[in-house]
């Protein structure tokens, strides 16, 4: 037995790869997850009141899981069908089990749950539920929806998959290539609404964050040999470095030049790098590498004033000429006020404002430019803008906070 080891610590270890086996063994994803969770109760009540955790956990757990399936099935009509397939591969004997086999069959549960016949929701629950292994009332709570709705959720997600005949298994080169997009699209989802949430009270929810992490470090070692996957990793991980200094006591967002740097996690931050690292030397650069790019020259910058703004411009401009967008060029419009000068920066928004105009980021944006440039009363109606923008209540109070600081120059805060 391995005292060392926790409970917890196997779980987020083998949760993936047992349930990846069984859908592997029996082709039925609704059965592989429920004998996967019944193996994980029992090896709490087994090992918690025993001598602890065995010396290979995951072979315990498969062989307790595999147990269950097979008894589900004898048990059930609705299985029958699967007893001559198990009863062929008895004859044939046991398969080989490689690293690379196992590697294969974790990256099919990830393309499986982010299949494109299911939509963005789906592929989001069933991702966090099937791959990282959260409990549907811990999905809930991360995107703010009653347990029973995401439940139902999940069940229409299976449904979808039953009926149309999804696949779960190993797919060729061409097929990964098309379908990796949607998957590192998911977890990039999930980091977005972890760093800033626009649902929740808070500002930051760490639980999702968290998740994206593991999800894009698993990914990485799935997909080792491709630069998006690497620069998706690299760009959560710089990026959340900054986790601990984001807001205030008081809950409230602290600009990126109030944060105090001297608390960034700067062992992620190395983290960060090496897989920035290794995205460059796959390269070339993607999307999700050059915002790794991006955050990494925050990440590195000793003080605000450090930071190497015209880089940043000219990253940008590389950003915008693989996927143009209106919120890449405001951001780069930032960047621009911070390299030239706020009166440059709002040359580069103002041509943003027709197609921005119900942006809430646009508006504080402005705000922010025209407080820098001392225009209090521009500053307070671009943050009245902001505010009609239905923003949550964690950016409804730091806005507010903002337009107090303006004094009676900022007019009169109507949204109050």
């Amino acid at each position: 037995m391995d005292a060392s080891i926790s409970f917890d610590e196997v779980f987020r270890t083998e949760w993936s790869r047992l349930v990846a086996v069984l859908v592997r063994d029996f082709g039925d994803l609704e059965l592989a997850e429920d004998c996967a969770q019944d193996a994980f109760v029992q090896a709490n009540r087994t090992w918690i009141g025993g001598d602890g955790v065995p010396d290979r956990p995951g072979a315990w757990l498969t062989t307790t899981a595999r147990r269950r399936a097979i008894d589900v099935i004898r048990r059930s009509s609705r299985y029958q069908d699967k007893l001559a397939e198990l009863d062929v591969k008895a004859k044939r004997g046991p398969e080989r089990s490689t690293t690379g086999d196992l590697v294969d069959e974790r990256l099919t549960l990830l393309l499986g749950c982010c299949h494109p016949a299911l939509n963005l929701e789906a592929q989001v629950a069933l991702t966090l539920r099937l791959v990282a292994g959260l409990t549907t009332e811990q999905i809930a709570r991360g995107f703010l929806v009653e347990d029973n709705t995401m439940r139902k959720r999940i069940t229409r997600a299976k449904a979808k998959i039953r009926q149309a005949g999804i696949p779960f298994y190993p797919v060729d080169a061409n097929v990964l290539r098309v379908r990796l997009g949607a998957v590192l699209h998911v977890i990039y989802l999930i980091f977005t609404e972890g760093h800033s949430s626009h649902s929740a009270a808070q500002l930051v929810r760490g639980d999702l964050c968290d998740e994206a992490a593991w999800l894009a470090g698993l990914l990485a070692r799935l997909v080792p040999e491709d630069s998006e996957v690497h620069g998706l990793h690299g760009l959560i991980l710089l990026t959340d470095a900054r986790r601990s200094t984001r807001v205030d006591a008081d809950g409230l967002a602290l600009m990126l030049e109030d944060q105090n740097r001297c608390e960034w996690d700067r062992a992620q931050i190395q983290h960060g790098l090496a897989a920035l690292g290794r995205a460059i030397q796959l390269g070339p650069l993607g999307v999700f590498g050059l915002q790794a790019l991006l955050a990494s020259l925050h990440a590195t910058a000793a003080t605000f004033t450090d930071t190497d703004w015209p880089r940043i411009v000219r990253t940008y401009d590389m950003l915008l000429q693989l996927h143009s967008s209106p919120v890449i060029e405001l951001n780069r419009a930032i960047a621009v006020s911070y390299a030239d000068g706020p009166h440059a920066g709002l040359r580069e928004i103002e041509p943003l404002r027709e197609i921005l105009n119900g942006y809430l980021y646009f508006h504080s944006a402005t705000a922010e430019l025209r407080r820098r440039l001392g225009d209090t009363a521009g500053a307070g109606e671009g943050y009245r803008l902001a505010l009609g923008c239905a923003p949550s209540s964690a950016e409804e109070r730091f806005l507010n906070s903002r337009l107090a600081t303006l004094g009676g120059d900022g007019g009169e805060n109507e949204s109050a």
